[in-house]
């Protein structure tokens, strides 16, 4: 069977070269005679794997030396808990920008540690925009800013970076991390679970500045402590080996396309022509604001919801995959990472008009 476009949100597709380079070394690395799944984190094998991914992702997102880079586990969703554990530093309360369903999964959990103060809300208007600068009521004295820069069942996305002045800015990267350059001076702790943009399920990636580690809160598990995974350069535990050694590979492969500001002229060309071919039609709808519209996550609706299954059947047939809708959303949703080709967008462009054609 011939691969296939697989539209998900997450798990998504990776690079094909990626994966083939992957199976090539899967039964013995590097004629060690080891498949990397086998190897000891310890061992001198892996610790060049996980030297050369840190080196490769500094050097692609331009992260300054002032940063430590985290390879960890427990998924985005982990570090709902991790960021107010690690930052609050005596501090009762944190604000936060609510602008969609991920947003608001880390204020619940942010609630069990500190005090909340939403900033900042879309949810009147179903979160399909984001609330102007201007109008969000910020504590000066809080531990930290925390938002969410692309929210993937909404399909919103920031185009611009917050300014919270002294604050320490947190974002929740997941489904925009290299994507784009972005200048990560302006943050105090970028996370993001890996399955997204970076490689298979299972590792998380912090960046975290220097100055913002230690003084944890009492209580603080051992394995959440920033300063614990610093101190053994992610290592305390065994780490995610393998999915580590993938995102190594998507890493090689981001500088092969030529960086940052390739993939994000690439990412922005694609996502260009999904909305423009929704726009063009009566028959789809994209009902975010068009100033923050996501890159990564595009969702859409039919005219005529009835004919939603009959859509997913055939654009299964024709080897566009995993279109449906979230369940708190419905419609469709094309998710278009890095690893999404142009001609995936350009195949799903053609058959949804194709389809409105003949159901019009």
């Amino acid at each position: 069977m011939s691969r296939i476009y697989n539209f998900s949100a997450g798990p998504a597709m990776l690079p094909e070269e990626v994966m083939k380079k992957a199976a090539s070394e899967m039964t013995d690395w590097h004629n060690s005679g080891m498949s990397v799944m086998e190897m000891s984190h310890r061992g001198k094998e892996f610790v060049s794997i996980a030297e050369k991914a840190e080196s490769d992702i500094r050097e692609i997102m331009s992260i300054p030396d002032n940063y430590k880079v985290l390879f960890l586990q427990g998924g985005a969703s982990g570090q709902f808990a991790a960021v107010p554990m690690n930052l609050l530093k005596g501090k009762v309360g944190a604000d936060y920008i609510n602008t969609g369903a991920w947003s608001k999964k880390a204020i619940a959990e942010a609630k069990n540690y500190c005090e909340v103060n939403v900033a900042a809300t879309s949810e009147s208007d179903k979160f399909t925009s984001i609330p102007d600068e201007s109008e969000w009521s910020l504590n000066t004295d809080s531990a930290y800013v925390h938002y969410t820069p692309n929210e993937t069942i909404g399909g919103v996305e920031f185009h611009w970076i917050p300014d919270t002045g002294r604050v320490p800015l947190v974002a929740d990267m997941s489904s925009t991390i290299l994507s784009r350059p972005i200048d990560v001076n302006r943050y105090g702790v970028i996370y993001a679970g890996a399955q997204k943009n970076i490689g298979p399920a299972g590792l998380t990636i912090v960046i975290v500045r220097e100055d913002l580690i230690g003084d944890e809160i009492a209580g603080t598990p051992t394995m959440f402590k920033y300063s614990t995974m610093a101190k053994a350069g992610s290592m305390y535990n065994t780490p995610p080996t393998y999915s580590w050694y993938i995102a190594g590979l998507v890493f090689e492969w981001i500088k092969k396309q030529g960086g940052l500001e390739k993939m994000g002229e690439i990412n922005r060309n694609k996502a260009d022509k999904l909305y423009s071919a929704i726009d063009n039609s009566d028959f789809y709808n994209n009902p975010v604001d068009k100033e923050c519209r996501s890159w990564m996550n595009i969702p859409f609706t039919l005219a005529k919801p009835d004919l939603d299954s009959r859509f997913l059947e055939q654009a299964i047939s024709a080897g566009l995959v995993t279109l449906k809708g979230h369940r708190s959303a419905g419609g469709m949703r094309a998710s278009i990472y890095n690893a999404m080709p142009e001609e995936g967008v350009d195949a799903l462009i053609t058959f949804m008009g194709k389809f409105e054609k003949e159901n019009a």
